[in-house]
């Protein structure tokens, strides 16, 4: 099961470079095209196009440098793996209580679904 595990590093790694360099399309190609995000307190988003609306105007708000803190990253199959952490950035933190990474036919990671909470 480290094919996932090193698969979801590298693409978590890949969203995170994508959102610190303001990069909203970037962040979304991270995910499933259906996938689904719940972000609290703000809503859920359905695909691709409602995700990178939603990075979108976080980065138009000011909001960068964003960082994981002590990640629990689990394979829970050979193709799937579920993350969480807490997290900072510049004007926001919380903690991510989900993240679930399905792995691609291409090899690659994709967020299949995604929850997240802003606590400060």
């Amino acid at each position: 099961m480290s094919n996932i595990i090193e698969a979801v590093q590298l693409a978590s790694e890949k969203w995170k470079a994508a959102f610190n360099a303001g990069d909203a399309a970037g962040c979304a190609a991270c995910y499933e095209v259906d996938a689904v995000m719940v972000a609290k307190p703000f809503g859920v988003f359905q695909g691709r196009a409602e995700i990178e609306a939603f990075w979108a105007n976080l980065i138009k708000d000011g909001f960068s440098d964003v960082e994981y803190i002590a990640p629990d990253l689990r394979a829970t199959s050979e193709t799937t793996a579920c993350l969480s952490a807490g997290w900072r950035m510049n004007k926001a933190s919380g903690v991510i209580t989900k993240e679930i990474w399905v792995m691609q036919s291409t090899g690659e990671a994709l967020l299949l679904e995604d929850h997240f909470e802003a606590t400060a």
